[in-house]
C-alpha cells in the first residue's frame, strides 16, 4: 500500500492561474495531492492572472477543474475543506505599474516556503522574475518553476536562465519537464542502477540499438498558433525526448542527489554528436500529416488546420542519433515523434543482440527486447525466448515477462504533476533540469534545424492515422536492417 508523506505548510503562487494548465493539470494535482493527506491546511495556494475574479469564482472555476479530474470519485465534503486553501488576486504582472499589495497581504510574513509556478508563456518568465525581485517577493525561501519550452533556440534560452538567474539563484529555479514525473521514467534509475542483471549489459557489447517513441493521436487543435512557430523538435525532442535519452545512456550516478544525476545526464547531451548538413537528409526524416483517419473518425491534414493554409513546420521527426562516448560507440539512437498517428503512446525499445550462435535455427529469429512503456499503460516488459510446448519437434517463441503497473499496484498513484509538486515543496531538484542541460539540449537542436536549413531536406507527408509516421521513417531503419517496434511485433 503507498503512503504518501505530508510535505511542511507552504504556499503556491500560480501566475497564469486561470489558464490551460492550471485547469488541467496543476489545481488538479493539489487537489489530490490534499486528499492524500499530503498538503496542510494552513498552506496557501493563490491564483494569479489579469482577469478580474473574486475568490469565490476562482474556487468555482478550480471546482470545475477538480470535478473534470476525479469523475465520479469526486467527494463534496474534501472539497469544502480544500477550497478553503484557495485564493485570488486579479493583476497583470508584467505591469511595471502593478500593485502587488495585495498578493503580499495573501501571502503574507510566515516563515514558510513560497512558490511561484510561472503556468504562462515564457516569454513573460524574466519580466515576471524581476517585478517579484522589485516588489521584495524574491527573498527567502522562495522558488520559481518554470515551464517547457525555455525559449526557442540557444540564445533564447540562455537570455531566460540569465534573467531568471540574475533574480533567484540557481538552487531555486525548477525547470519542469512533466516526463521526468512518471512513475515508469522515474524506474530507469530504478531499473538500470538497482539490478545487477541489467547494468552489466547496459552497453555496445551487449545492445544493438534504442528506440525512443512519443506518438500522439491528436491534431494541433486550438495550439495550431503555437506549434506552427514550434514544431515537432522544439515542442518535444528539445526536451521529452533528450531527457529521455539522457536517463537511457547516463553513467551511474554517485548518488541519487540532484546534482550527481544532472551532471551525468549534462555528459550525454556533451556526448551527442552534432548534425550537420551532410548527414540530414541520410538520418533525419520530417514531415507534415495529410487528412486521413484517427480513431475511425475522418480528421483534417495540418494545413487544413492553421488559417492561412501554408506551413513548413514538421509534425513528424525522426533522427538517429549517436552518443560519442565508450559505452554507446556505434549503438544508434533513434527518436521519433509525431502528431495524428495511430494511437497515443510512449515508450523505449531496448533491443539487445542477438545470441552468437543461432543453434535452433531460423527458429530463433528473435533477440531480447526490454520494452518501457511509459504511457498509456505504465510497465516493463523483457521478451525472452521460450520453447512452444508441445510436441513435433522444437519451436522457439519470444514471449514478454511482463510487469504492469495497473495490475502490480492496486492503488492510485500521483501523476507527473502532482510528483513533481511535492518535490518542489520539498526542495528536491532531482527531476528538474539544470541550466546547462536546457542550454546544451538547445545546442543541439539548434544545430538539427540549421542542418535541415542548410541541406534544404525536403518536407515529406504521412496520412493521419499511420502506426509508423512516414514511410521514409521506415526506411531510416530498414536501410540499417532494423524495424520499428510496433505492437509487440
Amino acid at each position: 500500500m503507498a503512503k504518501f508523506i505530508p510535505v511542511d505548510t507552504f504556499d503556491i503562487v500560480i501566475f497564469g492561474g486561470t489558464g490551460d494548465l492550471s485547469q488541467r493539470k496543476l489545481l488538479p494535482a493539489l487537489y489530490h495531492r490534499f486528499l492524500d493527506g499530503q498538503i496542510p491546511e494552513d498552506s496557501r495556494l493563490i491564483g494569479v492572472s489579469r482577469t478580474e475574479m473574486t475568490d469565490k469564482a476562482f474556487r468555482e472555476f478550480a471546482l470545475k477543474a477538480c470535478k473534470a479530474s476525479t469523475g465520479k470519485d469526486f467527494k463534496p465534503e474534501e472539497w469544502k475543506a480544500f477550497e478553503t486553501l484557495l485564493s485570488y488576486v486579479g493583476m497583470d504582472a508584467t505591469d511595471p505599474d502593478a500593485d502587488w499589495s495585495a498578493l503580499k497581504d495573501k501571502l503574507g510574513s510566515d516563515d514558510r516556503p513560497t512558490i511561484f509556478y510561472l503556468a504562462v508563456t515564457p516569454k513573460i518568465y524574466v519580466p515576471i522574475c524581476e517585478a517579484l525581485g522589485k516588489a521584495g517577493l524574491s527573498k527567502g525561501d522562495t522558488r520559481v518553476v518554470l515551464e517547457k519550452p525555455i525559449g526557442t533556440d540557444l540564445e533564447s534560452a540562455r537570455a531566460i536562465n540569465k534573467g531568471v538567474g540574475a533574480v533567484f539563484d540557481e538552487d531555486r529555479i525548477y525547470r519542469i519537464d512533466h516526463y521526468l514525473g512518471k512513475e515508469t521514467v522515474q524506474n530507469l534509475l530504478v531499473l538500470r542502477f538497482g539490478n545487477t542483471l541489467f547494468e552489466p549489459l547496459w552497453n555496445r557489447t551487449a545492445i544493438d540499438h534504442i528506440q525512443i517513441t512519443v506518438s500522439e493521436s491528436v491534431g494541433v487543435g486550438d495550439r495550431a498558433g503555437y506549434y506552427d512557430s514550434a514544431g515537432a523538435v522544439r515542442d518535444m525532442v528539445q526536451n521529452h525526448l533528450l531527457q529521455l535519452l539522457c536517463l537511457i545512456a547516463m553513467e551511474p550516478p554517485n548518488s541519487v542527489e540532484a546534482d550527481e544525476i544532472r551532471t551525468e545526464k549534462i555528459k550525454v547531451l556533451n556526448a551527442l554528436r552534432p548534425l550537420d548538413a551532410k548527414c540530414a537528409d541520410r538520418e533525419t526524416v520530417r514531415a507534415q500529416y495529410k487528412a486521413g483517419t484517427v480513431d475511425g473518425k475522418s480528421v483534417k491534414g495540418y494545413l487544413e488546420e492553421l488559417e492561412d493554409g501554408e506551413s513548413d513546420t514538421e509534425t513528424f521527426v525522426a533522427v538517429k542519433a549517436w552518443v560519442d562516448n565508450w559505452r554507446w560507440a556505434r549503438v544508434p539512437f533513434y527518436l521519433r515523434t509525431g502528431k495524428r498517428m495511430k494511437s497515443r503512446h510512449s515508450e523505449i525499445v531496448v533491443q539487445f543482440r542477438a545470441a552468437p550462435h543461432a543453434m535452433f535455427g531460423e527458429e530463433q529469429a528473435h533477440s531480447n527486447r526490454l520494452i518501457i512503456r511509459l504511457q498509456p499503460d505504465e510497465g516493463v516488459q523483457l521478451y525472452v525466448q521460450i520453447k512452444e510446448p508441445g510436441p513435433g519437434g522444437l519451436r522457439v517463441q519470444s514471449l514478454p515477462l511482463n510487469l504492469s503497473y495497473a495490475e502490480s499496484f492496486q492503488v492510485r498513484y500521483p501523476d507527473a504533476y502532482e510528483r513533481l509538486l511535492m518535490d518542489v515543496v520539498r526542495g528536491n531538484l532531482a527531476l528538474f533540469m539544470r541550466r546547462e542541460e536546457v542550454e546544451e539540449a538547445w545546442e543541439w537542436v539548434d544545430g538539427l534545424l540549421d542542418a535541415w536549413a542548410a541541406s534544404k531536406t525536403p518536407m515529406q507527408t504521412y496520412s493521419a492515422g499511420l502506426e509508423d509516421g512516414p514511410v521514409e521513417a521506415r526506411m531510416l531503419l530498414r536501410e540499417d536492417d532494423r524495424d520499428w517496434w510496433s505492437n509487440g511485433k
